[in-house]
């Protein structure tokens, strides 16, 4: 699912006042490191990335290997952090309505 201009300018105001949920250090994206990610975003749909100074790859590079295992799309990344988002597949989560071209 590639996302629209639109779409990610969308994503990208709505993950603005977002705070990090998910930090990647060290040992960059391990198997516990996808875990997490992948129950916060099922909760949240879209979440904000935090790639720490010791980490060993780049906040793209992380963000492209995480979305890659988590089956999300990146929406932006600034620095040291990256957006990602993923449609829940729960129904007692309030679904982002993303806008269409």
């Amino acid at each position: 699912m590639a996302l629209t201009k639109q779409q990610i300018k969308q994503l990208r105001a709505l993950a603005n006042p977002l705070n990090p949920l998910v930090q990647i250090g060290k040992n960059d994206v391990t198997d516990n490191v996808v875990k997490q990610a992948d129950e916060t975003i099922e909760k949240r749909e879209l979440i904000k990335c935090q790639v720490l100074d010791g980490a060993g790859v780049d906040a793209k590079e992380a963000a492209q290997a995480l979305a890659d295992k988590l089956g999300a799309e990146v929406v932006q990344v600034i620095g040291n952090r990256a957006v990602l988002y993923r449609r829940s597949h729960r129904d007692d989560v309030e679904h982002i309505r993303l806008v269409r071209e």
